[in-house]
């Protein structure tokens, strides 16, 4: 069974929820929906002890009756026994229809989350200068189409559209910043891990994904496998159904991989270059941790990525996100939108989010609290570098003549090479 939402907690704090569901734009009154069910289940489950008790003190009353009291008592048990089955049927649908309910409700965000949508986050930071040339901008993919480093055209022909090939100093750009972010990960203490990037349906469920109606991941139907679309996944599956030892504090990875997603619903949108693809490459941040360690958690993976990002020198800014855009999992995300200057705009390049407990329900990871009882995990997120990084290096850094400088923490891990050149 997948538990979702705290039925203590919901009880204890419906307004809080109700709260929560109004800042994400969906219906609060999914929560009385919850509480009138979870009372049925109670009342359900009440009702089949009662009558499995009577059950079996009459079993005992039979063991003790005469001949020929036997005969009619017998008759009575049957009714009885009848009357338990519909009894323990009228609890597995009221527990069915809990659990359902459950699952609609998306984690409780946190107090500072701005109400609204996509449009409607909070901006609560800028970091460096947005650069200013004195010549036409070129965007990313003429930029690399001229140094011959993306080839979208044999992409398509291979995969279809959306897929490219990264060659020469492009695939050498991408292996750098991976590098980059794994030696930084490294350095604060993250273990570096290389997970699977298909999981089983289970796996995609409890990580908060929908996998019967999130038309973003790919599904390999024979083998009931699912694309990853981000390690996130693999590495939240990683402990499911264990008891973590957290009493040396939080347990961080690293996760490498590709990932994949349909981009359903995106087109005519950053359909041009690298922006929005079908598959990618990104290092995540993963963190197992106690609650009230998550939020000090989440700034330390936030001052990372802004670490990361000033490392590769280009201009952005920090945005908490608001309700309706936070997604199912997250209580709270923030985003890093880099300058994009050929569309004159922030893009997003990282998202880091405070999950609380709602995974590990899902997964059931849990810890040892100081008394030796057994608690849900709060589980966290971060991107610390991706394939899309590469936009906003190659545009924020490049030159009149076309080429690009390689900013300075990416040359030890591409040969000392400076300049990427137009051919």
């Amino acid at each position: 069974m997948v538990v979702v939402i705290d039925l203590k907690f919901l009880r204890e704090n419906p307004d809080l929820v109700r709260d929560s569901q109004r800042t994400r734009g969906e219906d609060p009154a999914l929560v009385d929906e919850l509480l009138a069910a979870d009372e049925k289940r109670r009342s359900s489950i009440q009702t089949a002890d009662e009558l499995r008790r009577d059950q079996k003190s009459f079993g005992k009353k039979i063991g003790a009756a005469s001949k020929e009291e036997r005969p009619a008592l017998l008759e009575e048990a049957k009714t009885l026994a009848a009357r338990v089955k519909e009894a323990e049927a009228a609890q597995k649908e009221a527990a069915a229809t809990v659990e359902d309910i459950q699952n609609r409700l998306a984690n409780v965000v946190a107090p500072e989350v701005p109400a609204g949508g996509e449009d409607d986050f909070v901006e609560l930071e800028r970091v460096g200068e947005i650069p200013e040339f004195d010549f036409p901008v070129r965007d990313h993919l003429e930029l690399a189409e001229m140094a011959d480093i993306i080839d979208m055209q044999r992409g398509a022909k291979v995969s279809g559209s959306r897929f490219y090939f990264l060659k020469g100093a492009g695939a050498l750009l991408e292996m750098a910043l991976t590098q980059l972010a794994i030696s930084k990960a490294v350095e604060y203490g993250f273990t570096v891990m290389i997970p699977p990037v298909l999981v089983l349906p289970e796996i995609m469920q409890g990580t908060g994904f929908n996998v019967e109606h999130d038309d973003e991941i790919y599904r390999l139907g024979t083998d009931d496998l699912y694309l990853v679309g981000t390690s996130e996944v693999a590495l939240a599956g990683y402990h499911k159904d264990e008891i973590l030892d957290l009493s040396e504090g939080p347990i961080r990875y690293a996760g490498y991989s590709s990932c994949f997603r349909r981009e359903a619903g995106s087109y005519g949108k950053d359909t041009r270059g690298i922006i929005r693809v079908h598959q990618f490459n990104k290092v995540e941040m993963f963190t197992y941790c106690t609650p009230e360690q998550a939020e000090e958690e989440h700034q330390k993976l936030l001052q990372l990525e802004k670490e990361m990002l000033k490392l590769v020198e280009v201009p952005f800014r920090v945005i908490d996100i608001a309700g309706g855009d936070l997604g199912t999992s997250a209580a709270r995300k923030f985003d890093c939108e880099a300058w994009v200057p050929s569309q004159n705009t922030f893009r997003e390049l990282t998202s880091t989010s405070n999950c609380t407990t709602f995974q590990a329900r899902r997964l059931q990871t849990r810890y040892r609290d100081e008394d030796g009882r057994t608690q849900m995990v709060a589980t966290l997120n971060g991107t610390l570098a991706t394939t899309r990084w590469l936009v906003a290096i190659m545009e924020n850094h490049q030159q009149e003549d076309g080429s690009m400088v390689i900013p300075e923490a990416l040359r030890p891990y591409m040969g000392g090479m400076e300049v990427i050149s137009p051919k």
